[in-house]
């Protein structure tokens, strides 16, 4: 099995660039179907999603918009579970379709701040799309309405997803390895 050292740590592949790519596919027709005629607003948690929000982005075929927010809640290889202030917000959402792209979905508390904040702005519609989803880790109300992939609760570096804030570059998706 492949695997990657970044920084001190040794990672594992899970997920190849391929698998990923076509999982995005699928997940980009699904969309597309879902929101016809809806002109929805798509806003890209970065830093993490800006991979699986690129390569989704591209197979997007509705009248859309596109914007980026950030909240930063990790530090190493574990949630911090505080939120800094959003940021980047700038296009009204009041009855518009919005779907929050998201690297990764576990804690769901990060998801769950920011859909309560975006709620206050009124939109009519509010969905979340994320590359990855670990159910055993979720710990608020927050469910997914587009998955790419649903995965046990380890920590995962690539496609976006990083190790203090290194292999975000790499194609793939790798799990650490345990010492």
């Amino acid at each position: 099995m492949k695997t990657v050292q970044v920084k001190d740590r040794s990672f594992a592949l899970l997920l190849t660039a391929e698998r990923i790519r076509k999982r995005v596919s699928e997940l980009a027709l699904e969309i597309n179907k879902d929101m016809e005629g809806k002109n929805p607003l798509f806003l890209v948690m970065l830093n993490g999603a800006f991979m699986f929000a690129a390569d989704l982005l591209k197979e997007i075929n509705v009248p859309c918009e596109i914007s980026f927010i950030k909240y930063d809640s990790y530090r190493g290889t574990k949630s911090s579970g505080r939120l800094n202030k959003l940021i980047g917000l700038k296009e009204s959402l009041r009855n518009r379709c919005v779907i929050v792209l998201e690297d990764v979905v576990d804690s769901g508390l990060t998801m769950s701040r920011l859909f309560e904040e975006l709620k206050t702005k009124k939109p009519a519609e509010l969905y979340l799309a994320t590359c990855i989803f670990k159910p055993e880790a979720l710990k608020s109300e927050v469910k997914p309405d587009y998955v790419g992939f649903n995965l046990p609760d380890v920590f995962l570096v690539g496609y976006g997803l990083d190790y203090e804030g290194y292999g975000r570059n790499l194609e793939a998706i790798y799990e650490l390895k345990s010492r």
